[in-house]
């Protein structure tokens, strides 16, 4: 085994175990905190992430661009002085806006508690995106050890206090989200101390980069756009559910969509490690790791769709409130399925190959897409389950776009598995939802070994493919 190779397993075993761990606490947030709290308790602070979510976009692609054009340099060639002042601009431009975004809170928001959570989320953004620059300066030089390790402490943190405050007694969402606060801030402290010739440096060397600001805005806007629109995709039905429902519904739906989601942490601990390998590698060598690593991925991905009635089963005897609600999961499960497709192999490429205005046009037709669905569902005929079900299809539609241009871009042939996976996610959905008992993991079961048998010739080029990178 070569030494590149090496040092991929280690990368991938330091990402791997933070998000090991990420996914544990996910899990325990999960499993605990909706069965100690209120219902209505649940749906603010899950109101509270939700707006989160998106405050990555309010340093206008400024960390994007960053991440794009740095991407697989070494760190010692970096210009400290020059990442200084981009450090303390954009510190500055995010005090500002968080600033605002506080005195919005008072002016426009009637809820109490919704303005406490406006309040929490600008202070959450400046944590955050001063936080991001740092992230993807350790990602794009391949310092993923100090990325992994900082990503676990800003999660063991938060679940300490979480745990604490319940041990206590306490169930108030408010001091939930002060813990993840908390637990950002930490974070934030100790990824400055993994660039500090970057971030403690005189005053003196500061210097206004107005035209640097201007070339990393302008490159990773295009990415920030495509990423806000992907978030929206399903965004908008989430936004739509809350609207046309109560805060109750939203926070059971937000429980599903929380367990769909619990598998992405490995899949983006992948992609991570990808995007600066693949930067450094021949461009004729991209179609065949691609392959490779897209039958790898799908097999693992279809083959965990098994697991959905065991889990949902232990799900509703732990959390009986919500037992009726965990039948959406058979609707929102195999959304990991597209979106960790989307994250690890088309995203990742498509920043390699530096067309981010293709992720852009492709997301921003799903994100209309999912408006136009989402009013139709939720307005017009104000069904919670076609709402739900809106997702998934949105997903799908958004990937087998996005990869069909890829395919041609990397001169490979996707249609027919693309078309095995419409047809597997189609037979876990109707079985899990017509059938729900433990036939739906028996008949899946049944079709997925038809599925393994199809793709077997394929599944023996890609261990051997496999092998082949370990050792060239």
């Amino acid at each position: 085994m070569n030494i590149k190779a090496m040092s991929f397993i280690k990368n991938m075993s330091y990402t791997i175990s933070s998000n090991l761990i990420s996914l544990i606490i996910s899990t325990l947030v999960v499993l605990i905190v909706p069965k100690l709290i209120g219902i209505e308790e649940y749906g603010y602070w899950q109101l509270y992430i939700f707006y989160t979510s998106y405050v990555g976009f309010l340093h206008f692609g400024w960390n994007d661009g960053i991440y794009l054009r740095f991407g697989g340099e070494e760190y010692k060639n970096l210009d400290k002085r020059l990442f200084y002042s981009q450090f303390i601009e954009l510190l500055g431009s995010q005090l500002i806006i968080a600033i605002l975004i506080w005195l919005g809170s008072f002016v426009l928001v009637g809820d109490i508690n919704r303005g406490f959570i406006l309040q929490m989320v600008a202070i959450a953004m400046v944590l955050v995106n001063t936080r991001l620059m740092f992230f993807y300066i350790l990602q794009a030089t391949n310092r993923i050890k100090e990325f992994a390790r900082l990503t676990m402490l800003d999660r063991i943190v938060y679940i300490l206090l979480i745990v604490t405050f319940l041990l206590f007694g306490v169930r108030d969402f408010k001091l939930m989200i002060i813990a993840d606060l908390v637990g950002k801030f930490i974070s934030l402290f100790f990824a400055a101390l993994s660039c500090k010739d970057i971030v403690f440096r005189s005053i003196n060397t500061f210097y206004f980069t107005l035209s640097e600001s201007i070339i990393n805005i302008s490159v990773g806007i295009k990415l920030m756009f495509a990423n806000i629109a992907s978030m929206l995709i399903i965004g908008i039905v989430r936004f739509g559910i809350e609207r046309a429902w109560d805060v109750a519904t939203f926070g059971k739906v937000s429980l599903t969509l929380s367990i769909s989601n619990m598998m992405m942490i490995f899949i983006n601990a992948v992609g991570i490690i990808m995007f600066p390998i693949l930067r450094r590698t021949n461009q004729d060598r991209l179609a065949n790791i691609y392959s490779t690593m897209r039958d790898f991925l799908m097999v693992i991905l279809l083959g965990f769709l098994i697991i959905y009635y065991p889990l949902k089963t232990v799900m509703a005897a732990w959390l009986p409130q919500y037992a009726e609600s965990l039948l959406y999961m058979s609707l929102v499960f195999p959304m990991f399925v597209y979106e960790g497709k989307m994250a690890l192999l088309i995203n990742t490429y498509l920043k390699t190959l530096r067309r981010e205005k293709v992720m852009l046009k492709i997301n921003l037709v799903s994100m209309i897409l999912s408006l136009f669905m989402t009013y139709i569902t939720t307005q017009v005929f104000v069904n919670l389950d076609m709402a739900i079900l809106n997702i998934v299809i949105l997903l799908a539609i958004r990937s087998a776009f996005a990869e069909s241009y890829l395919a041609k871009e990397l001169n490979i042939k996707v249609k027919k598995d693309i078309v095995l996976e419409v047809l597997l996610t189609i037979v876990f959905i109707l079985t899990g939802w017509f059938v729900n008992s433990w036939m739906t993991m028996i008949i899946y079961g049944i079709v997925y070994f038809i599925y393994l048998m199809i793709k077997r010739k394929d599944i023996t080029e890609t261990i051997q493919n496999i092998k082949l990178l370990m050792k060239a």
